[in-house]
């Protein structure tokens, strides 16, 4: 695929931020694209001359206000000579590709509108909160795809960056003086930027914001910077898409992470690249690292002044022993934040098409462990097998027979819809329905890995309508999917 050896091959455009303030460029064209290249270039303060015949309304009244010069006439190759850049947006691409031509022969960059084989240089789709500007370009693979994702960028960034970056840029310098050692520059500005100085800024009052940037400099940090925070995150159930905003932006910040093995590559990727990256291995029945030896490395980390990340699938506080460490860290005075995340249950459910409560079906869910401290989970067993009950069951995949036989014996019905969910919500997603009976039979096959989530109630009979595709008996070759016989 031409994609492919593009990215193999490195950058086809390098991604550069040019002063244009006052220098002089060329705008061949005189129509509405035209009108669209002259007024970026007039944000970046650029000195512009337009050679067209004709001018559009807009390009007409700026050429009278004095804000663009106007040649009256065809583009002559004299025009583009000791230009800072040159736009052919003619509507013509023949013309276009002359002048791009004489541009590249005088080394001027040039854009040719909408003919990225004719310019040596792309005009990104741009979203500005200045003096903070980010610049989108598909190198004119796909004008298209870079507005929708500029589009995205708009909606995230909110507009108040633009007063936080001019905040920033007014204090950069004091704080170079006050603070030499770079560390400590990264964590006044992360303190600045997330604490009350950031949020004025962001909200537009720069008095506040100035008074608190001073209070911030004045501040005695030398105890405060040898100690650090444990930001405790949900995972969420495997899905990247599904990560919380809040997990993301962590994600992002800290500099060490602690995970699980539940935790696949595709969030860790999304952890910053430079933090230094923590296997715990914790998994159903077996720990890699005793849970006293992770509440200690969490607390040893933060007081060394690391921002660490404690990052667990599904949500800290369900199953995870996320409280342990919560309380552990805590107890150290050690700050610490906790990010809730999609925990298993829900997930699996959108993912699979399974409600876990429905009117006239189920009334109530009861989320459970599927083993225990010695092996077996103890549990209510009679309160779990009612009636318009749905239990979901976390990580029994390895004690399934055992959770059947209980199940069974504290009365639920043998024809009991179940299912088990293993990787839900990724790529590597199966799913076993069957009756609560025949359910360890027609398992058989499936890994005995985590994670897996197991699904007990007539919700899981409304699978078919929900997803469109009704459950009829059938074989299960080895694909994705065992359908039920009920």
């Amino acid at each position: 695929m031409r994609g492919v050896t593009a990215r193999e091959d490195g950058l086809a455009y390098l991604p550069l931020f040019h002063n244009f303030r006052t220098q002089p460029c060329l705008v061949v064209g005189g129509g509405e694209v035209a009108e669209r290249k002259v007024g970026m270039l007039r944000r970046a303060g650029a000195r512009i001359t337009v050679v067209a015949p004709d001018l559009t309304d807009g390009l007409a009244a700026l050429m009278a206000d004095g804000s663009i010069a106007h040649k009256a006439r065809a583009f002559r190759d004299t025009d583009a000579a000791g230009r800072a850049l040159v736009v052919a947006a003619t509507g013509n691409a023949e013309v276009n590709r002359a002048v791009a031509a004489v541009a590249r022969e005088l080394n001027v960059p040039v854009n040719a509108v909408d003919d990225r084989a004719a310019s040596s240089a792309i005009m990104p789709a741009v979203v500005d909160r200045s003096p903070l500007v980010v610049a989108v370009s598909s190198g004119g693979a796909s004008p298209v795809l870079a507005r929708r994702v500029r589009a995205r960028l708009e909606r995230d960034l909110e507009p108040g960056l633009g007063p936080l970056a001019a905040l920033a840029d007014e204090y950069r310098h004091r704080v170079r003086e006050r603070l030499p050692d770079f560390d400590d520059r990264l964590r006044f500005w992360e303190r600045a930027l997330d604490g009350e100085a950031g949020r004025a800024a962001r909200a537009g009052r720069d008095a506040e914001a100035r008074a608190a940037m001073e209070a911030e400099l004045a501040a005695d940090r030398s105890t405060a910077a040898n100690t650090g925070e444990v930001y405790l995150v949900g995972a969420g159930p495997g899905d990247p898409d599904l990560l919380t905003l809040k997990a993301a932006r962590l994600m992002g910040e800290c500099d060490v992470v602690l995970h699980d093995r539940l935790v696949p590559s595709a969030i860790l990727d999304r952890v910053r690249r430079d933090a230094e990256r923590i296997p715990v291995g914790k998994a159903a029945g077996c720990h890699s690292r005793p849970q006293g030896e992770i509440n200690g490395l969490l607390i040893d980390l933060a007081r060394a002044g690391k921002r660490v990340l404690r990052l667990k699938g599904g949500d800290p506080l369900v199953f995870g022993r996320g409280a342990e460490e919560w309380e552990a860290v805590t107890a150290a005075g050690i700050p610490c934040q906790v990010v809730p995340g999609v925990t298993a249950a829900s997930g699996c459910a959108a993912a699979t098409g399974i409600p876990l409560t429905h009117r006239g079906v189920a009334e109530s869910v009861t989320l459970a462990t599927g083993h225990g401290c010695r092996g077996e989970p103890e549990h209510d067993w009679a309160e779990l097998a009612q009636d318009r009950r749905t239990s979901v069951f976390y990580m029994g995949l390895g004690n399934l027979p055992r959770l059947r036989d209980r199940l069974l014996v504290a009365g639920r019905a043998p024809d009991t819809p179940t299912a088990v969910v293993v990787g839900g919500t990724t790529p590597a997603q199966e799913v076993v329905t069957a009756t609560l009976a025949e359910l360890p039979e027609v398992t058989d096959r499936l890994p005995r890995r985590s994670p897996a989530l197991i699904i007990v109630g007539e919700v899981v009979r409304l699978r078919g309508r929900l997803l469109g595709t009704p459950l009829e008996p059938a074989p299960a070759p080895g694909g994705g999917e065992v359908r039920p016989s009920w």
